[in-house]
């Protein structure tokens, strides 16, 4: 069970729940939504939620996940990270976690 996390609002959450599946604007924007590995959370959290309020880790199982998902490489932080390249099922998010 490979384990990716994605961190968004409540608000987006709760609406993902009653969709059947979360969908960010980069995946139209950029063809895919951001995740990342246990390890880089605090860092994503640093660059690009700080100060923000009522934000969840989603934890997802990518062996749940309708849509593919894929290792890229990401020059800006030197590491590669989980993209998904389609909405994310709402039953493939094992756990929420509140930040």
């Amino acid at each position: 069970m490979p384990i990716i996390f994605h961190v968004t609002t409540n608000d987006n959450w709760e609406k993902a729940k009653a969709n059947g599946f979360y969908v960010h604007p980069s995946l139209k924007d950029e063809g895919f939504i951001h995740c990342s590995q246990g390890h880089q959370v605090a860092g994503v959290l640093e660059r690009y939620f700080a100060g923000q309020n009522d934000l969840v880790q989603l934890v997802i199982d990518t062996d749940k996940l309708i849509s593919k998902h894929v290792f890229d490489w990401s020059p800006s932080t030197a590491d590669t990270f989980p993209h998904v390249y389609g909405p994310i099922n709402t039953d493939a998010v094992i756990d929420v976690i509140s930040l």
